[in-house]
């Protein structure tokens, strides 16, 4: 009898530790999808923060008075003492007259008007 309840111990014992693995396995799967997951999240955080000291140093920018003085002359502001200048055509415009290109004669080569004057235009 002792010989079948320890076979019986041995059984129980090696049930249990399949048991045990088994619900290791799905720990450490767990574990290794709660880590990709973790990855994830960290990488998104750190663009979040990127992102926010981007906007904070365009939100600085934006309040400095350089953005200021800047955003004044682009809409025509001017300081106090300042005038401002603006060009405006007249009415009675006259264009300027294009000069009419005189046609060039085109000068024969020298060898030519010395052949002419020795022998004369024999073609």
């Amino acid at each position: 009898m002792a010989f079948k309840w320890r076979n019986i111990l041995i059984v129980i014992g090696l049930f249990l530790a399949v048991i045990l693995l088994v619900d290791f396995n799905r720990r450490m799967e767990e574990l290794n999808l709660l880590t990709a997951q973790l990855k994830s999240v960290r990488a998104e955080a750190t663009a979040v923060i990127q992102t926010q000291d981007a906007l904070a140093g365009q939100v600085a920018y934006a309040t400095s008075d350089l953005a200021v003085e800047e955003w004044a002359y682009n809409n025509k502001m001017v300081r106090p003492g300042e005038h401002p200048v603006e060009v405006v055509p007249g009415a009675n415009l006259t264009p300027t007259p294009e000069p009419t290109p005189i046609p060039q004669v085109e000068q024969p080569p020298t060898w030519r008007i010395w052949w002419e004057l020795f022998f004369g235009n024999h073609q």
